[in-house]
């Protein structure tokens, strides 16, 4: 094994001769001579295959057939272009180049079966081009007939290789190719009713490629009176499950807590704290933002984010303005949690047709079309957005680290970046913009960046002319440029300018849940959870009853015993479970590769010996635990793996009882996030999802923010856990602030780095996570506790009525404020140790100052005991702070 311990590289040694020298001797054979014929040699017995394990061994459907057997199976059959084995379930084809031993013999005509009322029954088709290349290869399927003309009608049958729905819900039609001399497996599956009558079910199955003559097997399939109320998906290998990659499952526009239902009045769309107000144009001519500078409440008054219309800039070869004039705008559909609409401008030769849709989260996504009746050249084609200086503070993105904006801000697109979005804001009102085409497709990220990066616009990056500035235009406005440059657009030619919008804070944030849930990353005995003073359990994977990593379904009793147990205990219990990568322990990794690269990311291989000796080629290696033989290969990004993701936490949410969600960053869009939340709390009400990320800003993961990454999903999140490689030590209060808090956008956090920094993370009311990174946090809970902070208002040095601030810039104070007594988290970010004086409201806090106390309660590993008259400059070491209670 080369690489490390997780990212194993198998290397195999080249053959060695280990024969005796004396017998080669006798055989008239000498050291390092060539190989003598067989015939020459003594006769050897062939006893077996043997393997370390099970797991290990090559099934029957590894076995290769000689080069002569294969031969004398095409001579079987001179003039077929091809050939169909009907192959059982529990011998997954493997192989794609070699033909299995096990068909050797040909084709059976037909494939017999047994199941019960209500499964869903997969089987295979084993698809031979054992004489020639076939393209388009399609599967149909007839009526299964069986007792007193009864019958399971073909719309009951499917084939996932053929087609589907993919995870937008939208009709998929895959094109089905097959080279010459290769094997394609072609899994299909029939729904039996589950008020089916028992007996035998007869049917056809026919493939039909283009130009070649359909082949059809029988499909008979014996009924069972036994009923499977859940289709066979508590038994993994039945591969039932395969019919989850086609779910619609929570694809629907009901609202999610806590947003609320979309209003519209005239041309303006509201939701939760935001309102989007539309011009003629279709474009937004106004945003506002109703949320308090605190983040915890929504206002009757609200603050501007725009301080204009934006608009789709174009200039004519001469560098004139061409404006567009409004041919049409309608509001198309309206429901509870999206509004949509369209509209048509035009300008000179130019026709500009958009689509666009607001959703109850403050997600906007336009699709803009542009197109020309006679050729047309132009010296730029660009988005313009007027931001209000006063909700343009803070900046994240296009490779700018979050906090304070820079006066001005150029940028170009690179494909070695992931970086296409950029996020301007106040804490309380904000927006990002994401600059997409039709070829927009989520690039992996995580490691695997580079792997299948982003696709360049082909709009904005216009062969390298786009670019991005942000710059002040004067004293009350940031303007937002997004340039493609010049270019000549011929009639035919279709320009897709689309873009998306995030109006920020999605949602106030929610002290008091922050301080009473207090995570454990750990699977250990309840036992020892109840003693630490933790109450929601995160069980990772590499356990006894979570051992493989995002296949959480291989010890359902094991995993139901331990949760029901700490439900009566009073714990939650939440899972390690996404879409990155997937366990080679997966019954059904066949069929998903069967599936070409839909599933399953194109790569070079290599890894871990199973994954050399079982899968071949074409894929990417992840995560391997060693200890369970546990060999992760990547996923592609955007699939019907995601339908089946779904699915499968509806599964766990109904059978296992979990209470939510890990997710160890995220590879899925926001509308399987939203379809994540809809399950769960569907199922759950009260379930929790929490997002750890390693830092991202690396060359491997195209130096994206993980906030800016994964921004889109932050509406449907619990809590942020960043995370990784995230330096607490030297950044700025500023970058706390907008990349690992995430109380710009209506979450609470946790750190994780060396534990983090505590007294920092009390400023944002952040602690680290049991037990990781040592820096136990119980310390703190216990003087959450004794204060009662799940009752106070938090009020953060970023809000405009923070009652308490200090007399130095380099240190911020945060306030807990409670009726008769405050707590105060004060930390410094000064580079050597200084001294501040806490500036006080008292109006504002209702203490008497002549009567005012100010202690510092003992925290091991944290503070000393101390008392301050309220005026007394406090000493600050660098990089810590204080926890004092002022009554």
């Amino acid at each position: 094994m080369g690489a490390s311990r997780n990212y194993p590289q198998a290397r195999y040694r080249e053959p060695e001769r280990t024969a005796d020298g004396a017998w080669l001797k006798k055989l008239g054979l000498s050291e390092g001579a060539p190989a003598p014929a067989a015939a020459a040699l003594p006769e050897a017995r062939f006893l077996g295959l043997e393997a370390v394990d099970d797991f290990n061994a090559f099934t029957p459907m590894e076995l290769i057939a000689t080069a002569a057997e294969t031969a004398a199976l095409i001579k079987k059959y001179p003039a077929e272009p091809f050939l169909v084995f009907p192959e059982d379930r529990r011998f997954s084809i493997r192989m794609t180049g070699d033909l299995p031993l096990r068909w050797v013999d040909g084709p059976k005509p037909a494939l017999t079966g047994e199941a019960d009322r209500g499964e869903f029954f997969a089987f295979q088709l084993g698809v031979w081009a054992c004489g020639q290349t076939l393209d388009d290869v399609g599967v149909s399927f007839s009526d299964m007939r069986g007792p007193t003309d009864q019958l399971i009608p073909k719309s009951a049958l499917r084939c996932i290789n053929a087609g589907g729905t993919d995870w937008n819900g939208e009709p998929l039609r895959k094109a089905v190719a097959v080279e010459k001399g290769l094997i394609q497996a072609l899994w299909c599956g029939v729904q039996v009713p589950a008020d089916c009558a028992p007996g035998l079910y007869s049917g056809e199955t026919t493939v039909t490629p283009r130009g070649a003559a359909p082949k059809s097997v029988r499909l008979e399939l014996t009924v069972t009176s036994a009923l499977r109320a859940d289709g066979g998906d508590s038994e993994p290998d039945r591969l039932s499950r395969l019919r989850w990659l086609d779910s619609t499952l929570a694809s629907d526009d009901e609202i999610v807590r806590p947003f609320t239902p979309l209003t519209v009045s005239d041309r303006t769309i509201g939701c939760l704290g935001r309102t989007v107000t539309l011009g003629p144009d279709g474009f937004p001519a106004a945003v506002r933002s109703f949320f308090a500078s605190d983040v915890t409440r929504i206002l009757e008054n609200g603050k501007n984010v725009l301080a204009g219309p934006m608009a789709l800039v174009v200039e004519d070869a001469a560098g004139k303005i061409m404006p567009w004039k409004p041919v049409r705008f309608a509001f198309t559909g309206r429901s509870e949690g999206k509004v949509s609409w369209e509209f048509q401008s035009q300008a000179g030769n130019l026709r500009l047709d958009g689509k666009a849709w607001m959703e109850m989260d403050g997600y906007l996504e336009y699709q803009v079309r542009i197109s020309a009746v006679a050729a047309t050249t132009v010296k730029d084609i660009r988005l313009q957005i007027p931001w209000s200086r006063d909700a343009a503070r803070y900046m994240m993105g296009l490779g700018q680290k979050g906090g304070l904006r820079p006066s001005e801000f150029r940028w170009t697109w690179d494909q070695k970046k992931n970086q296409d979005s950029l996020w301007l804001g106040a804490v309380n009102a904000g927006m990002q913009v994401g600059l997409r085409a039709e070829n927009y497709s989520r690039p992996l990220n995580t490691n695997f960046y580079l792997s299948k990066p982003l696709n360049l616009p082909p709009s904005w990056h216009n062969g390298g002319g786009g670019k991005v500035t942000v710059m002040e235009a004067g004293p009350d406005v940031v303007r937002f440029t997004a340039a493609s440059g010049e270019r000549t657009i011929e009639p035919g030619q279709d320009l897709r300018y689309d873009f998306i919008l995030l109006l920020t804070p999605f949602k106030t944030i929610d002290p008091k849940n922050q301080f009473a849930t207090r995570f454990i990353h750990t699977f250990k005995p309840l036992e020892e959870i109840a003693a630490s003073g933790a109450n929601t359990i995160n069980i990772h994977h590499a356990n006894a009853i979570n051992p493989y990593i995002n296949y959480p379904f291989l010890r359902p009793a094991e995993m139901k015993a331990y949760i029901d147990d700490a439900h009566r205990r009073g714990f939650k219990v939440k899972i390690y479970n996404t879409i990155r990568e997937l366990s080679n322990h997966a019954p059904e990794i066949f069929a998903l590769r069967s599936l070409g690269s839909e599933i399953f990311s194109h790569g070079p291989g290599g890894g871990y010996s199973w994954l050399q000796e079982h899968l071949g080629s074409d894929y990417i290696p992840a995560w391997f635990v060693p200890d369970l033989q546990d060999a992760a290969v990547v996923n592609s990004g955007m699939s019907r793996w995601h339908n089946y993701y779904i699915e499968g936490l509806n599964w766990l949410a109904k059978n296992i009882g979990i209470d939510g969600l890990y997710i160890d960053d995220v590879a899925f869009d926001r509308t399987t996030m939203k379809r994540v939340r809809k399950v769960l709390d569907r199922n759950r009400p009260g379930a929790l999802i929490d997002l750890h990320s390693a830092n991202q800003y690396n060359p491997r993961d195209g130096f994206i923010s993980s906030a800016t990454l994964y921004l889109e999903h932050f509406p449907y999140l619990n809590r942020l856990w960043f995370g990784e490689y995230f330096d607490y030590q030297a950044s700025p209060a500023d970058y706390w602030l907008v990349e690992v808090s995430g109380i710009p956008f209506g979450l609470m956090g946790e750190m994780l780095q060396d534990g983090g920094n505590p007294w920092r993370g009390m400023v944002y009311g952040m602690t680290n996570r049991l037990p990781w990174s040592g820096n136990d946090p119980s310390r703190l809970w216990r003087i959450w506790d004794s204060f009662g902070i799940g009752e106070a208002r938090m009020i953060g040095y970023w809000a405009d009525d923070c009652p308490v601030r200090t007399d130095d810039p380099d240190v911020a104070a945060t306030v807990f404020q409670k009726k008769d007594r405050t707590m105060i988290a004060v930390a410094s970010w000064a580079k050597i140790p200084i001294k501040a004086r806490l500036k006080i409201d008292w109006k504002a806090l209702g203490i008497d100052p002549l009567k005012a106390k100010l202690r510092a309660p003992e925290i091991p590993d944290f503070q000393f005991a101390s008392e301050f008259a309220p005026g007394d400059p406090i000493p600050f070491e660098v990089g810590k702070g204080w926890i004092l209670i002022l009554e």
